[in-house]
């Protein structure tokens, strides 16, 4: 129940208002997370806010949350500077089921911050590789500038054995990738729908057409899992 300090050892600006923070313990730190968990985020003063994890967890290291900057306490936390300290709390919530998918294929779906939630499942395949069959990584969002972990991106479509597609709502003319909505990137994937499972972030009426398009592909319900962060 008592939060925890923990030190910003790195800050790295997203998107005009998303920031990722990496945070390093004053001593012993928090419990281990797992993909799909959350913190509690404590600004000193102004209070606290549930944070999903961000990090690769496949070993030790800081913890690394992506956040927006929306509210007070997002806004204090958000200008925090490297050094600052920042209190947390947890780990809490359920963990998307990545574990229990071995042997299956594996399809990420994330809308614009819904990435982050599912950047450690992602992590997680990318270091077991030889445990899941294909890969398949599907990201939204609503304009080339609002696109998380660009870097990332790249990198992780540079494995030969990831299927990952990128699409946004609306671009300029310098956009070459994909414009339209996420789901339009389903029937490009590659994937057995009766031995899939399916990991879906993101804003609420993204993930209902999401996991609709996914149950036209073929999986069952029991297969698609949903992240209702936004909403913590």
């Amino acid at each position: 129940m008592l939060p925890v300090s923990y030190r910003v050892a790195d800050k790295r600006q997203e998107t005009y208002d998303t920031w990722t923070l990496t945070l390093e313990p004053e001593g012993d730190g928090v419990e281990h997370f797992s993909p799909g968990q959350f913190a509690m985020l404590y600004a000193f003063g102004t209070g606290e806010v549930p944070i999903s994890i961000s990090a690769d967890l496949t070993a030790p290291g800081p913890l690394v949350h992506t956040l927006r900057a929306v509210g007070a306490v997002t806004n204090s936390i958000c200008g925090l500077e490297e050094g600052d300290w920042v209190g947390v709390r947890g780990p809490f919530g359920s963990a998307w089921p990545i574990a229990e998918s071995e042997g299956r294929d594996i399809v990420i779906m994330a809308g614009g911050i819904g990435l982050a939630p599912l950047r450690p499942a992602i992590y997680h395949v990318l270091a077991n590789r030889e445990r899941y069959g294909r890969l398949s990584i599907m990201y939204g969002g609503r304009s080339p500038v609002d696109l998380l972990y660009v870097e990332e991106l790249e990198r992780w479509r540079g494995h030969f054995d990831v299927d990952l597609d990128v699409t946004v709502d609306t671009a300029g003319p310098d956009w070459r990738g994909r414009v339209g909505v996420v789901t339009t990137l389903v029937p490009r994937a590659s994937f057995d729908p009766a031995a899939t499972s399916a990991f879906i972030c993101g804003p609420e009426v993204m993930m209902r057409f999401a996991a609709a398009a996914l149950r036209d592909a073929g999986l069952p319900n029991d297969s698609i899992h949903v992240s209702l962060e936004r909403s913590m």
